[in-house]
């Protein structure tokens, strides 16, 4: 993928042209990123393991265990999926209530530029 080309935002959009909505390279990995976490597993009908579980959480009983347990299978679910395209270093997972914070350190492996991102639903 060259530097320039553009990808299909997430979610789907039309521009005020009436064409496909397109984001940048760094746009869309994140776009990419949070498909992952906030996707739970059976909800795609081709792909029934794509996604990471997290919204789970929200009804799941506070601990360290659980945050850590999160945090490792979230790590884990993104390099599954965006393997080819980041290499995640870290991730965080708090949650406050009926909101979920997920905060996620990678690498763009076609860039080697470090990103930080912070994700809330």
């Amino acid at each position: 993928m060259s530097a320039n080309s553009k990808n299909i935002t997430y979610p789907y959009q039309v521009d005020r042209r009436g064409r496909t909505s397109t984001a940048e390279r760094e746009d869309h990995i994140r776009q990419l990123v949070e498909q992952v976490l906030f996707t739970s597993p059976g909800e795609r009908v081709n792909r029934p393991e794509f996604g990471s579980g997290l919204r789970q959480l929200v009804f799941a009983p506070n601990s360290d265990l659980l945050a850590q347990t999160s945090e490792v299978t979230t790590q884990a679910a993104l390099q599954q999926w965006l393997g080819d395209r980041i290499t995640v270093s870290e991730v965080g997972v708090e949650r406050e209530e009926a909101t979920i914070k997920v905060t996620v350190r990678y690498l763009i492996n076609e860039t080697q530029e470090e990103v930080v991102e912070s994700f809330e639903r």
